[in-house]
């Protein structure tokens, strides 16, 4: 029997009903149209996960009821932030989806010269919605109880300027250094991967003059999600827990 993970966004008390948001009762109902007495497992971002069952399922409402509360870790031992030049369509999509899956722990949505989504503030606030609703679906799918961070679209210059212990990295082809040479760093990663067309010449002088390092995957040219799901995964296996 599958047991779907659901999110719900706010504390989850034991032993009493609740409804689902509207989102998740859709899927529940309509989706995967399970029935009243069905074991669930629900979270909410506070590193547990709490196990229970739907007590009553119709498409305007779905309860629930939780029973007991997991203590379960799943996260990844190494600290990861991206930095990902904004690319259109399903790119964006694929490296946020997979970036969860592969454990990383933060992640800002970069506006740099090549970037070709153009969009005012408000539609920006839209996006970024979309992008968390993405980030948690990916969770429910990979048993993540931690929501990665999710900033909101920056200039690159202003992710720049943020301080951090960190490792800074990023991926310039041609450089000299590969990514399977970088160190261990007890701070983690800061990695900065550019938009479809790369990051230009005086970006990453830029990122250089702000204490970043060169590294590259390789002779190959690769696209911004291939770059960010290899490079995610290649640090997960030198340094993390894959």
């Amino acid at each position: 029997m599958r047991i779907p993970r659901l999110y719900y966004p706010h504390p989850i008390p034991l032993d009493c009903e609740f409804s689902l948001t509207d989102e998740a009762a859709h899927h529940v109902a309509t989706v995967l149209r399970l029935k009243a007495n069905h074991p669930v497992v629900l979270f909410n971002g506070d590193g547990n996960e709490y196990s229970g069952q739907l007590i009553s399922v119709s498409r305007k409402q779905v309860v629930v009821e939780a029973d007991a509360c997991l203590t379960l870790n799943k996260e990844s031992p190494l600290p990861l932030h991206l930095g990902q030049g904004i690319s259109k369509g399903d790119r964006m999509d694929t490296v946020l989806q997979k970036s969860v899956e592969l454990g990383v722990t933060e992640i800002t949505p970069l506006i740099t010269e090549r970037c070709a989504v153009k969009l005012d503030e408000k539609r920006w606030q839209k996006k970024h919605q979309q992008w968390l609703k993405i980030l948690i679906s990916a969770c429910e799918q990979s048993g993540r109880n931690r929501i990665p961070v999710l900033n909101e679209p920056l200039p690159l210059s202003q992710w720049f300027a943020a301080s951090t212990k960190a490792c800074r990295l990023v991926l310039a082809p041609g450089a000299e250094s590969s990514l399977t040479q970088v160190p261990y760093c007890t701070h983690g990663y800061r990695l900065l991967i550019g938009p479809e067309g790369g990051l230009s010449d005086n970006e990453i002088h830029q990122a250089e003059e702000c204490g970043f390092s060169k590294t590259s995957l390789g002779p190959r040219i690769l696209r911004t999600e291939t770059a960010a799901i290899a490079s995610l995964s290649l640090l997960q296996g030198l340094h993390g827990d894959l």
